[in-house]
Formats: C-alpha cells, structure tokens, sequence
C-alpha cells in the first residue's frame, strides 16, 4: 500500500502520457490494456449458481500461506525485496505468470516505464548540531552536496484543522522565503504541500507524521517534485516545533532514473468480455523489505483464488486478475493500464475488487465505503460501488469477522478505477494506523498499537502474517470474485454495460 494519503491522476497524467506497451520477459507481445471488446451477439453464457459458495470452499489459507512462502524465497534470493525495477519483482512477475498459464488462463505482463528513486545522504542539523533523522522522499529533487540551509518556519497547524500548508496563504504572514519549513501531514498530497511551499519561495520542506510510526511516501513523479523534501516521525518533528526560528542545514542527496516495469494480466477463455469482473493486487513491495503482507498477502489471495478458479470455469462474466507494478511509488501500474484503456474497455469491466495488506499482524478487517455511509473523507464511489460493499461485507461477516467501513482515501490501486468512474471495493487490515479501543473489543488485538507495526520495513516477512485475517479476508475475496462472475443483477448488482457512466 502506498503511503501517500491521496493520490490523484493529474499527479500521474505526465508521466502516463508515455506509457509503453512493449513486452517483458517470457510475456511475449502484449498491449498495455486488453483489446476493447464489443457486446456479443451470441447468447450470453450461464455461470453456475453455486461458484461464490464453491470457490470459498476451495480456496484455502496454507494453500494462500504456501505462495506467500514462495515470494519470501524470491525476496530472500534477490536482495531482500521485491521493488518494481529489481530482480526480486521481474522474479515475483515470473512466478505469478508461471502459475497462471499452468491453470489455464491467457497472460499478459505488459510493460510501462517508471521514475526510480534513491537517497545516498539523508541528514538535519539544526542550531549547527545534528538533529533528528530525515527520511527523503520518493521523488525529492536533490539538494546540493553539503545541503540546503533556513531558518525553522512553521506553517499553521491549528487543531481540527486537516489540510495544514496545503494553500499558500497558509504562509501568508510568515517569513517562508529562504526557509525550511515544518508542515504536519494531513489531508492533502505531500506533493501539494511540496509545491505550495516552492511557490512560497522555501528552501526546503520537512513534513511530520500525524501518527506513530515512520513516514514515508512519493511526490508523485520526478517531474512533480520541485523542493527536497523529507519525512520525520511524529515525536522528532513535534520536539522542532520549539525550535522555530533557529537554522537547520537538510541534506537529501538524491537520484532518480526512467525505466521499465511490468503489469500480470490473466483473463478467463470463458464467460462474456464486455461484462469483466476483475480483481487486482499490487505484486511490488517497497525496497526495504520482501513487502509479505504488503502486498504479498494481497498477491497470494488472489493467486490462490485464480489458480483453484481456473482458466475455463463456468462463468457468466469473464474474470480478469491484474497483479499491479509500481503501486508503491504512486500507484503507477495500475493507472497505466487504466489510462491505456479505450472508453470502450472501461466500459467492459462492471467491478473492481482491491486486494490491498489481508494479514495485517494486528488486524482490522475493513471494507471500502462504496456508498460513504462512514461520512468519511471522499464520497461515495461510482454506483455499483455500494452493492460490492455489501457483497463484502457480508461474505466477511460469514467467515468470522464483523466488517468495518473504510474511506476510499486513494491509498492503493482502486484509486484509478474510481477516478474512470468504474464500481469498486475491496478488502483491507490496516496498515501503520494505530488499532482503537474500541476496535480491539470488536476484532481483537491490542489497542493503541498500529495495524502492521513492519509497515514498509525490513521485518514485514513471513513472521508478519496473521493467519486467520488472511484465511478469513481470502474466503470474502473468493466469495466476491464468484459471486459477480455468475450475476451482476441483485440487490448487490452493478450496473450493466448500457448504464455505465465510465470516464
């Protein structure tokens, strides 16, 4: 899951505009997007009634663990991870392709190019002695050898207030120019806040946590980053607030470079492609660890479903799983392939189902808020998005675990498909925030504690998993999968072909 709070596709469009559609190792030819499809004139097929109950019966967690197993292997052979733009992901790619074609499905793993990111040097001193540690991030543009120095501004951090520095009047009274400015994380983007300051005239940006925890996330692309910026935790930025005023060298020496990953695609050679139920999990982690439950556990649900599916099952709606590169440096993968898609082939796909982090160690077990019934943050998704919440939320109640809404905050690879206007939802146990009360009575767990303490770290490994979240969240997942593959109608129905609004 990628650690930006929101990402937008304007922040993306740039770098989209040059999406190749080229081919990968052992992927053959293959275009970014499936082909458009037009609506058959044969009659449509009939899915078996009994797919959702049959599937989730026979999908298993060993049988999920066992792949995790394998992408910690191919972690462990290749560095430690499995980042887009390293051997572990073109490993991941290959194992996750590999398995597909054995069960019969037809693959794809279409290739786009991306911005790579590296930080040689990330220091802080303030007041001439070191301070506390930076973290860059993705995207930061460099700064000189020895640094970038101002003095400490704070930008206005008013209690209730949820989007500090994300407008240049928050700076209208304070002295930005030339300045090193402390901004708390909020509502908007680390790249509007990075860019409201370089209009301010600042020399640099620090952004503070709002939770425990380390902060990490993107500016986008390399075009968007226009001032270093870096990342501190909650206590270490909340200790500089006092020191306003005083001067802080940041050093963030950076790089950045354009190459090439690539998307898994596989489709079913049964039921109807203008009525495409997909399924999609980021198969990349971040580069500091073999990203086991973010996203392997996501990855192997999903694979452990295709696989006990089938290439050839009997479907009503063909089924298409997409295993997603480049999600952790900004959703890349899959707004690629959305963005590649002709109107007519958005149109084609009635649902989207995220798999995104389902064994979190200290789990929740969240469902989108397709109809923003929670009256949190974004609005509801597009209309279809309502009944797979249901859908979900049902099949999760069925396997042991009373559901919880979740805001649509642009945080994983749904963001695209919501923004094309296609009907959403998805699965989710947490990620670095930290578990209430209140939820720990209702799931377990320990309150006050974060989801996933190895969010994006090294330890986020096997050890990491919490087996029962990620038995319980695959059964939902199948039961989703099988239930829009025979019937989209019902009172859990997506709108058909005709009646959607895609953009």
């Amino acid at each position: 899951m990628i650690a930006t709070r929101a990402v937008t596709a304007l922040a993306l469009g740039a770098l989209l505009a040059l999406a190749a559609c080229g081919s990968g190792p052992g992927g053959g030819a293959a275009p970014q997007a499936a082909p458009a499809s037009s609506p058959s004139a044969a009659p449509a097929p009939t899915g078996d009634p009994g797919l959702a109950r049959r599937l989730a019966e026979q999908v298993t967690g060993d049988g999920a663990y066992a792949r995790l197993e394998e992408l910690q292997r191919i972690a462990d052979a290749n560095g430690g991870n499995r980042a887009s733009g390293q051997p572990g992901y073109d490993a991941s790619v290959e194992y996750v392709a590999g398995q597909l074609r054995a069960a019969g499905y037809t693959v794809e793993t279409p290739s786009f190019p991306f911005d790579t990111f590296a930080a040689q040097a990330q220091t802080l001193t303030v007041g001439g002695a070191p301070g506390p540690a930076v973290t860059a991030l993705t995207y930061s543009p460099t700064t000189p050898p020895d640094g970038v120095t101002g003095p400490l501004v704070v930008a206005p951090d008013a209690p209730g207030d949820p989007t500090p520095g994300c407008e240049a009047t928050d700076y209208a009274t304070l002295p930005a120019r030339g300045a090193v400015l402390l901004v708390r994380r909020g509502a908007c983007t680390f790249t509007q806040k990075q860019q409201v300051a370089a209009e301010v005239g600042a020399a640099a940006v620090l952004v503070g946590n709002n939770v425990p925890g380390p902060l990490g996330g993107t500016l986008g692309s390399v075009a968007e980053g226009r001032l270093p910026t870096g990342g501190l935790v909650q206590p270490d930025f909340d200790a500089l607030l006092a020191r306003a005023g005083q001067p802080a060298t940041v050093t963030l020496v950076t790089q950045s470079q354009t190459i090439t990953t690539r998307n898994v695609v596989a489709q079913t050679t049964t039921g109807r492609t203008d009525e495409v139920v997909m399924a999609g999990a980021h198969l990349d982690s971040v580069p500091e660890g073999p990203g086991i439950n973010d996203n392997g556990s996501g990855s192997a649900a999903q694979l452990e479903i295709a696989v006990r599916l089938g290439g050839a099952p009997p479907v009503t709606n063909a089924v298409r799983f997409a295993w997603w590169g480049a999600e952790e440096v900004g959703l890349l993968g899959s707004t690629a392939y959305v963005q590649g898609l002709t109107p007519e082939a958005r149109r084609d796909i009635a649902v989207l189902l995220n798999a995104d982090m389902l064994g979190s160690p200290n789990p929740a077990y969240f469902v989108y808020d397709g109809d923003d019934s929670d009256r949190q943050g974004a609005p509801p998704g597009p209309r279809g998005s309502e009944g797979i919440e249901r859908t979900l939320a049902g099949a999760l109640t069925a396997a042991g675990a009373q559901p919880q809404g979740t805001d649509f905050d642009g945080r994983s690879d749904y963001g695209p498909f919501v923004e094309a206007g296609i009907a959403s939802g998805g699965l989710f146990s947490g990620a670095e925030e930290i578990k209430t009360p209140e939820q720990a009575t209702r799931w377990g767990g320990q309150a006050g504690a974060p989801y996933d303490a190895c969010y994006h770290q090294a330890c986020d490994t096997l050890a990491n998993i919490d087996r029962v979240a990620l038995d319980r969240m695959l059964d939902a997942l199948a039961v989703g999968v099988g239930t829009y593959a025979v019937d989209l109608g019902g009172p859990n129905g997506v709108p058909p072909r005709d009646q959607r609004q895609t953009r």
